[in-house]
């Protein structure tokens, strides 16, 4: 008996572990919450604007990834905070705040992009956060330590508990795998869309001369131009990301869907029962 309490320490030793977390868990947490914000974010759009929508992080997967990352650093970092529910909300308003100006930054940097801006309302910084979204994070920590993530984690142990832990474990690198493959596609494709659309219209944005010569390259490849016309066209991306714009020089925000009026940037709309074309 003691030799075999003895291999199991040894075993749960030899995981790798973020903050204690198993990483097959944060993998499934990632993934589970992805698919729940793209239903939250497609919900969000069909009640308030009457508009259904694309709402996903991804070309092809229904994943908003935002709702996976920020629920997994939620996860790993609000354990810390779990006294009672001051100190949730007081570390959901700091761990919300910090996630989601970084996630625009890198955005920015990386895709030259803005996913939000919230320049227009009080109390915001660099148009990335603002109080009154901050605020929500701090009621969101108390909701999901509370009432979801319990929920999922007992869904977790039921799926195990009616499944094989390799089927499981196999099917989360799968999944995991097939998200990178459309994440690193899906940025290739925004950053192409976004190159197209600066050029073609004439945006003045920074670094706008290289941005035309790289336009101007991309036109001479015949394998970038098939990729665009087949996978990545204007009604594909405008479809899938409606709301994708960028900040010129003088501080307008310029929409994509904007500048392509031909192209209904949702599937349908109620208002006036005008389907996607």
């Amino acid at each position: 008996m003691e030799n075999e309490i003895k291999e199991e320490i040894k075993k749960e030793k030899k995981k790798f572990t973020i903050l204690g977390v198993n990483l097959w868990e944060i993998l499934a947490y990632f993934i589970i919450y992805s698919i729940a914000g793209y239903i939250i974010e497609t919900s969000f759009a069909l009640i308030r604007y009457g508009v259904l929508e694309s709402r996903q992080s991804f070309l092809y997967g229904p994943f908003c990834s935002i709702y996976g990352v920020g629920a997994v650093i939620m996860v790993l970092f609000l354990q810390y905070f779990k006294k009672n529910r001051l100190t949730l909300f007081a570390g959901g308003f700091l761990i919300g705040s910090i996630t989601e100006y970084l996630v625009s930054l890198i955005g920015e940097l990386i895709l030259h992009v803005k996913w939000w801006d919230y320049s227009n309302m009080p109390l915001n910084i660099n148009g990335r956060i603002c109080f009154y979204y901050s605020i929500f994070w701090g009621v969101l920590a108390i909701f999901l330590m509370k009432v979801v993530h319990p929920r999922v984690r007992k869904l977790m142990a039921y799926i195990l508990k009616k499944s094989s832990g390799k089927i499981v474990k196999t099917a989360i690198v799968v999944v995991t795998v097939l998200m990178a493959i459309d994440c690193f596609v899906s940025a290739y494709a925004i950053n192409l869309f976004t190159i197209r659309m600066i050029a073609e219209n004439n945006l003045n944005v920074d670094k706008k001369d290289i941005i035309i010569e790289i336009n101007d390259r991309i036109k001479e490849s015949d394998f970038q131009q098939s990729l665009i016309r087949i996978f990545f066209n204007n009604k594909k991306m405008v479809k899938t990301y409606p709301n994708l714009k960028v900040q010129q020089l003088d501080g307008t925000m310029v929409y994509f869907k904007d500048l392509l009026p031909d192209i209904k940037p949702y599937f349908f709309k109620f208002s006036d029962q005008d389907f996607y074309k």
